[in-house]
Formats: structure tokens, sequence, C-alpha cells
């Protein structure tokens, strides 16, 4: 049978097919024996794979558990949906999955891939209340954010190393037992060989080199790319020069960050203080 060849920068449907086929082929499966495994016909997997049928949501989840890929099929899938997420963060999302290396700057709140569901909704929240967001574009956003931590825990697992600001401790989203609970999330990733988390303290003030969250993805070839957000949009950035600054401005934040004894240390402080106000 003729092979249909698929160009994945087409559309996110045809990056899901190619990313399907790559993975299915890696585990020496074939199209019928695949089919079985997640229990859809070889015809449905065959029209996936060139890209003319939408994959559905179960079809995804259980193809990232028969080839494991650690969420990343289940990931593309939201992207085909892009429901309530900004423009250019599908983009981003992709990127995300294939990185080694995640590097990033958060100063609003706990970063996305370090939160508990019950603080993610609880963030999400407050943009329902503003009228900013519907609750079926903050119920994606939820399932979206869960099938990206999924990606700390495939194999092999990326590093992912978080500089937080000291005020993500300090501001109670969701109430003290909520903030508690997350902090204590923390201190529980804090010990996984592949999170690395540090506080920036506000004793930094005007050295801190960052004055928005930021993130730098270090990809299998080495190449890396940042990611920022406007209020309205995210972007990433490719430019190797601009991307050189952000690495070395990080380099000196990570320096200049209390070491991560002394995070954690804080880290658990405000969060036995939460638990006495919680009490």
């Amino acid at each position: 049978m003729r092979r249909t060849e698929v160009d994945p920068a087409s559309s996110p449907l045809a990056a899901f097919a190619v990313q399907l086929r790559r993975s299915r082929e890696a585990k020496g499966l074939s199209q019928v024996a695949f089919g079985k495994l997640i229990c859809f016909s070889d015809s449905w997997v065959s029209c996936v794979e060139r890209a003319t049928r939408v994959p559905t949501h179960s079809f995804a989840v259980s193809a990232d558990r028969v080839l494991e890929t650690g969420g990343t099929l289940e990931l593309m899938w939201w992207n085909l949906k892009h429901s309530g997420l900004i423009e250019g963060f599908p983009e981003y999302m992709s990127k995300e999955a294939e990185a080694t290396v995640i590097r990033l700057v958060e100063f609003r709140m706990i970063p996305g891939l370090l939160q508990t569901t019950e603080y993610a909704q609880a963030w999400e929240a407050g943009n329902i209340r503003r009228g900013s967001a519907t609750q079926t574009q903050v119920d994606d956003r939820v399932s979206i954010l869960a099938a990206r931590q999924r990606q700390l825990d495939r194999e092999p697992a990326p590093i992912l190393h978080a500089v937080v600001d000291e005020g993500c401790l300090l501001r109670p989203i969701g109430g003290c037992a909520v903030m508690a609970r997350q902090l204590r999330h923390l201190e529980n990733l804090a010990q996984l060989a592949n999170v690395i988390i540090q506080v920036s303290p506000y004793s930094l003030a005007a050295d801190h080199p960052f004055t928005h969250p930021m993130v730098l993805l270090t990809m299998s070839n080495r190449a890396m790319v940042g990611y920022m957000e406007t209020v309205k949009r995210g972007y990433l950035e490719r430019d190797a020069e601009e991307v050189g600054t952000w690495d070395r401005d990080y380099d000196r934040l990570q320096i200049e960050a209390l070491p991560q004894a002394a995070s954690l240390s804080m880290i658990r402080e405000v969060r036995k203080e939460l638990e006495s106000h919680a009490g």
C-alpha cells in the first residue's frame, strides 16, 4: 500500500498525524496491532495518520498510554481545540512537549507545571468572576494543564528549573488552606531529581534581571527558544541573539536567587503560617 506523506507544518491536525505515526513506528507496531491495543479499528488509525479524520480525546489518551509518549498526543489534541487559550500558546505547548530542559521565571502565581488542580481552579475562578473567561474555557484550561503536567513523568523526563518570586508564595490564591496544600506540593516536587525550585526574594529588588514571566526551552538538538506573553497573546522568541540574552540573564538570576535549600525553607515557613490560619 502506498504511504501517504503528511506535512506536519500544514496544520495542527497534520502535526498530530505525523507524531502519531512516528511514535507508533518507533514502538514497532502495525496500524492493526496498534488499533487493537487502543480499541480502535486500523482504518480509523489510518485515517488519523493521513490527517483525514480528527481524533477523539479518548483516542489521544489511549495512544499516549500505549505508545508511552508522556501525554504528548493529548496535548496536541488540545491544540486542535485550543479553546480559551491565548494566541501563540498552542504553538508554545508543542515546543514544551519536546523540550529536554524547561527554565522559567514567574512573578504572579505558582507556575502552571507546579500547580495543584485546586490552586489552578481557584486562579481561573478569578477570570470567571471578572468575565474574562467562561466556565467551559476554564474547564478546558485546567484539563490542558493536567496534560502538560504529565510531561514531567515521561521518559526521559525533562529538567524543570523554576525561579518564582517571593510574592507567588505570599499571595493566598483560593484561601489559606488551598495555598498551604499548594506549597506542600512544591516541597514534594522539589524532591524529584528533575525538578529545581528557587525563590527570588523581594530583597533582590532592582537587581532582578527580568520584568515579566519568561520561559526558556532547550530542545533535543540543544537549540533554545524563549516564550513570553502580553495581555492578549504569547509569542515564541527564536532569534539566537535575543534568546542568548535571556539565557545569560537567567544564569545571573539563578545565582542571585535563594539556593534550593533556603528556598524550600522559605516555602515551608510560609506553608506552616498558612496552616495555622487555615486550622
